[in-house]
């Protein structure tokens, strides 16, 4: 918890000095580790898809969405997994047929699981600054 009010800090120093020149190349790095990628999400609230699309986009990538079976062929999602690099389930809001698809095509095709504590908005946000963080360790 202190290392996050240590980066408040950092940033807020920033923004009130004018920023540091290396700012922009170190934003530019971090939005580029997700640029392009594809990204599907299975479950969740419908009324909330388009705040989850723009939190993907923010981080430069896409987001399909599934709604888990409530209006969609829950074999869709089995056409859907190649194409996508990561897969996010939030945990609270789909059926258990929907994740069990989801957990074995990620299986069969190779792709990351990641299940979400719940289908917030915040959790999602969660999600893909773990990952950047995750991809900034391992390179």
């Amino acid at each position: 918890m202190g290392d996050k009010r240590q980066q408040l800090k950092a940033k807020q120093k920033q923004s009130r000095d004018g920023g540091s020149r290396n700012t922009p190349a170190s934003a530019e790095t971090q939005t580029s580790q997700l640029e392009g990628r594809s990204f599907l999400y299975v479950g969740g609230r419908d009324c909330q898809v388009a705040h989850l699309r723009q939190i993907a986009s923010s981080h430069g990538a896409e987001l399909i969405h599934h709604d888990g079976g409530l209006r969609e062929a829950v074999s869709r999602i089995d056409n859907i997994l190649p194409s996508v690099d990561c897969v996010f389930c939030p945990i609270d809001c789909i059926s258990h047929d929907a994740c069990l698809r989801v957990k074995t095509g990620c299986k069969k095709w190779g792709k990351a699981f990641v299940p979400l504590r719940n289908g917030s908005k915040s959790s999602l946000e969660r999600a893909f600054l773990d990952l950047k963080a995750s991809r900034t360790n391992a390179g």
